[in-house]
């Protein structure tokens, strides 16, 4: 892999994570570590990144994320309760503010009527300050049209978008200062 990575993304999830003062970490299945080495393609990602894990076995699910053996049995990797459980799983176990998570079928094989070759689920969760009440986490489903590649790209994109898009929606005034009604 070379590092001839797009860095808008990576770079606008630096400036709101820096403006923030939070962290992240991310737990990879069908990106396979694409997102952290997208994070990681700008400089200075230590201020805000903490770790990424690739968890691409129900088995690596359960011992580092604590991904529950139900979930995986009732609902399998590739589901909305997988990628919720995973999420709050990084983010709980390396002590983060975000967590992001991804699982889906980046094919060429594996997909079913139900999940076609390009569904992923991605998720991002947040720890909110003790006792806030405010700890959460969400699950997006989406399906991505192309190969194995595309798929996986897209993949990287929309969850840099929907982190950054939690970002904001928790602290729009200091991710844009426009917004300080």
């Amino acid at each position: 892999m070379n590092d001839d990575i797009d860095r808008t993304l990576p770079m606008d999830v630096a400036d709101a994570l820096r403006e923030t003062e939070e962290t992240l970490a991310v737990a990879e299945s069908c990106t396979g570590g694409l997102i952290g080495a997208a994070i990681t393609a700008v400089p200075g990602a230590s201020d805000y990144f903490d770790s990424g894990l690739t968890t691409y076995a129900y088995d690596a699910k359960r011992r580092h994320l604590g991904v529950s053996r139900e979930a995986l049995d009732e609902h399998g990797a590739v589901s909305e309760p997988v990628a919720r459980e995973m999420a709050r799983g990084v983010r709980d176990v390396t002590d983060v503010t975000w967590g992001i998570a991804t699982t889906g079928v980046a094919g060429p094989t594996g997909g079913t009527e139900d999940e076609p070759v390009g569904t992923v689920y991605i998720a991002i969760s947040y720890a909110g300050p003790w006792g806030s009440d405010s700890s959460y986490a969400t699950v997006s489903r989406y399906e991505f049209d192309g190969d194995r590649a595309d798929v996986r790209a897209k993949t990287v994109d929309q969850a840099l978008l929907d982190l950054l898009s939690a970002v904001e929606h928790q602290y729009p005034e200091a991710v844009d200062p426009e917004s300080t009604e």
